[in-house]
């Protein structure tokens, strides 16, 4: 049951009407009940691992906060990491290990291979929920005692499969404290439900047509002209696929009382890599700061170790989108940068973007690098990586793949993200005149119906990590 589905709308209709119905007590049992319907929507069976990893989470919390023992805590943490980092770690990545082995071995890359299918969101709420752990054990977070509360935690439907990664505290601090959702917070919650809807279906699954029609067979397209049309195509269809993803989840939890934090700040106007990671994915961000960066070390024992720590984190955070070479390789390139961009920084220097005399060519800069990387992470194989980074730069002319039109629409977005920047206004017309407003929602639903790729509801591109 995608987002982006007549389906998805009837099923969030049906969850509202019965959430403002229902007596106040009732309502997080409806909440529990529509995430396990709607995560059983897409492949029933797995329920069973997410109801695993919750008890098990639960258990080790209550034991933790119970016990004295400094072996005791430690022993129910370890326990609470193994189960979830064990059966990610299975379903994730035992095919990439056993196809690697099989090569050592040199026997079929399909040897040791098992016919495995991913559970739906389980990079997401695998991450939640050792946060939660984590946080009880480092005596950060009460632990929660009603089961209920916490299995909602987990199973949320509007942030289960694709985040944005939300920490124990801020959750529970609404459900705890609930209040009904003020008339900003409603109109706030369905501008961000359209906006995403059309990042979506008139951004994202249209790049993904030049993307998808180049990276599938990349030698058919040979030249620097569509190398860097379709990669800058994977690049916003990315973008705009999953924040619009986030959008809608963050204006469904407006919507239902609850407020999560802001997962994208307009990444493709960073002025470096360190910038781009401030915006990009910030939960995810955040997540490996504060529960791998600063645990290894951050930047607290000198420039070598704060070195190994970037590359380190980036390194298991390229691991986390996918089982691929592809994707350590993106991560340890991110890393790379991370690590000259603070060897060359200025000590004290601001992090941030600034509009100085320098931030044009900054930012061509750095969106440049990001594309690059890009590469890795779209490509099927190491092997198309590299032909695709030889076309882009060593093998001239080719022909263009972007349209005229898609084209004109890329720059009236960035117009419109320059000035958001600036002057964020987007979520400002909710407290502003009806009449902008009902513009604004008018010109989106407008744009998905004109300009959005409907033969098919396109899943999401992080759904499959």
């Amino acid at each position: 049951m995608l987002f982006n589905t007549p389906q998805f709308f009837a099923f969030l209709a049906i969850v509202l009407i019965l959430f403002y119905t229902a007596p106040r007590a009732l309502r997080k049992y409806i909440l529990l009940a529509a995430s396990y319907f709607f995560y059983m929507s897409f492949i029933p069976k797995f329920i069973l691992l997410l109801l695993s990893l919750t008890a098990i989470d639960y258990t080790a919390a209550r034991w933790i906060a119970r016990t004295r023992s400094p072996h005791s805590r430690k022993a129910a943490l370890v326990i609470s990491l193994a189960a979830n980092l064990g059966l990610l770690g299975f379903f994730k990545y035992y095919n990439f290990f056993a196809a690697n082995i099989a090569h050592l071995l040199h026997k079929p890359s399909d040897a040791f291979a098992l016919s495995i299918i991913l559970p739906l969101g389980i990079s997401f709420h695998t991450f939640q929920s050792m946060s939660y752990v984590i946080d009880v054990y480092r005596n950060e977070q009460e632990p929660i005692t009603n089961p209920i509360d916490y299995a909602l935690y987990i199973s949320f439907f509007p942030q289960l499969v694709a985040g944005p990664i939300v920490r124990a505290r801020e959750f529970f601090g609404d459900l705890y404290h609930w209040k009904r959702p003020s008339s900003d917070d409603i109109l706030r919650g369905l501008l961000l439900l359209l906006l995403g809807l059309a990042k979506k279906m008139v951004m994202a699954d249209q790049f993904a047509q030049i993307a998808n029609g180049y990276f599938q067979d990349v030698s058919k397209h040979p030249g620097m002209v569509p190398a860097w049309s379709a990669t800058i195509a994977f690049g916003i269809q990315i973008y705009f696929d999953f924040s619009g993803y986030t959008d809608m989840a963050i204006g469904m939890a407006k919507l239902l009382g609850f407020h999560f934090p802001v997962n994208f700040r307009r990444p493709y106007l960073a002025s470096s890599i360190t910038d781009f990671w401030h915006r990009w994915h910030i939960s995810l961000s955040r997540w490996l700061r504060d529960y791998l960066y600063i645990p290894l070390g951050g930047n607290r024992h000198g420039r070598l170790q704060t070195y190994r720590n970037l590359m380190l984190t980036m390194l298991l955070g390229g691991m986390w989108h996918g089982a691929s070479w592809n994707f350590i390789v993106w991560g340890g390139y991110h890393g790379a940068l991370l690590s000259i961009e603070r060897m060359f920084r200025r000590k004290n220097a601001p992090e941030g973007s600034g509009w100085t005399i320098f931030y044009p060519l900054q930012a061509v800069i750095t969106f440049g690098l990001v594309m690059i990387g890009w590469v890795f992470f779209r490509a099927a194989t190491f092997h198309d990586s590299l032909y695709v980074l030889r076309q882009m730069f060593f093998v001239p002319h080719g022909h263009q793949t972007i349209l005229r039109w898609q084209k004109g629409l890329v720059l009236i977005t960035l117009l419109l993200a320059l000035f958001e920047e600036k002057k964020e206004w987007f979520e400002k017309i909710a407290l502003g005149p009806a009449w902008a407003y009902g513009a604004v929602c008018a010109i989106l639903l407008l744009s998905v119906e004109l300009i959005g790729y409907t033969e098919v509801a396109v899943p999401f591109v992080y759904f499959q990590f």
